[in-house]
């Protein structure tokens, strides 16, 4: 059960898309890690950003709550992870869409 919670909820953090760079938070490899708790459904997601000081970084942080707690009805907290971001954190294929690969 939880892999398919787990599924459903990357599947939500799909919408996010960080506005700079048009990719979704999920291709650019942002989310780190997923705690989905089973008994109370909700989830602990550690993400990072692209930059330390993304400017739409509380914006996104945000919205990765709200796409999760969509799905986990026990809530969503995000926290942010100390990695920095780097392009082959990216899902294959993801960067030949920015230019990267």
């Amino acid at each position: 059960m939880i892999a398919n919670k787990e599924e459903e909820l990357i599947e939500s953090l799909r919408s996010v898309i960080d506005p700079e760079i048009g990719l979704n938070v999920v291709e650019l490899g942002l989310v780190r890690n997923l705690d989905i708790e089973e008994e109370t459904d909700a989830a602990k997601i550690t993400m990072i950003l692209t930059t330390p000081f993304c400017p739409y970084g509380p914006q996104i942080i945000e919205q990765v709550r709200m796409a999760g707690s969509q799905v986990m009805e026990g809530g969503v907290t995000v926290e942010i992870g100390t990695e920095l971001w780097d392009p082959s954190m990216m899902e294959e294929g993801a960067g030949g869409d920015w230019g990267l690969f």
